[in-house]
């Protein structure tokens, strides 16, 4: 696709990593994107939410929903743009859900352009798209947990399902704290795997 606004270099490595992500099905392509917005990513979601085990689990949401789109988007904006956006949305999401009064409205990220993402913050109840988004990331993260060794399946469905706290978890399943923090980390490490070969599994 023709590129007609002026982007930044690394904006335009981003466009050749995607169209080599969704054109040829390139593997690295993806692995090379999540490397590159990770930590990012990361600590964006984690400035909002102010819990890392939370922070964690959307990271993961955000590029698995962004991956799973990747071939609708356009090279309008820079990839940054489009996927800061997607994590800030979900983001929201998870913090009405929870009722989490911890954001600023006034918070703004800048891409790698230097452009401002704003947080929309409009209403409190989900639209029918955000429904619709809802109901894609249960199904998508269902889709995973399929995959993941058997003996993180439980855990996982704990957590996310069912929605305990770790320190449940530890009282449902009679493990030690340390135990469930570390498998549920080593889970999701596994499902950082799983979107990044998504192809296989969405």
């Amino acid at each position: 696709m023709e590129v007609g606004k002026q982007f930044s270099d690394k904006a335009l490595q981003d466009f050749r990593l995607i169209d080599s992500a969704v054109d040829g099905q390139d593997q690295q392509a993806y692995a090379d994107l999540m490397q590159r917005y990770k930590k990012p990513v990361y600590h964006m979601i984690l400035k909002m939410v102010r819990n890392v085990d939370d922070a964690e689990d959307l990271t993961i949401e955000a590029f698995a929903k962004a991956f799973k789109n990747l071939h609708k988007f356009k090279k309008d904006f820079t990839f940054s743009t489009w996927l800061f956006r997607i994590a800030t949305n979900n983001t929201i999401d998870f913090i009405r859900k929870k009722r989490l009064d911890t954001m600023s409205l006034d918070t703004s990220f800048k891409d790698d352009n230097g452009d401002s993402v704003t947080i929309d913050v409009a209403d409190r109840n989900l639209n029918p798209q955000e429904e619709a988004i809802k109901s894609q990331k249960i199904e998508l993260v269902r889709l995973f947990v399929t995959k993941l060794p058997a003996k993180y399946q439980r855990l996982v469905k704990l957590r996310y399902f069912d929605e305990l706290s770790y320190d449940e978890i530890a009282k449902e399943l009679e493990a030690p704290l340390g135990t469930v923090k570390a498998q549920l980390h080593r889970a999701r490490e596994l499902m950082y795997d799983l979107v990044k070969s998504k192809k296989d599994h969405i």
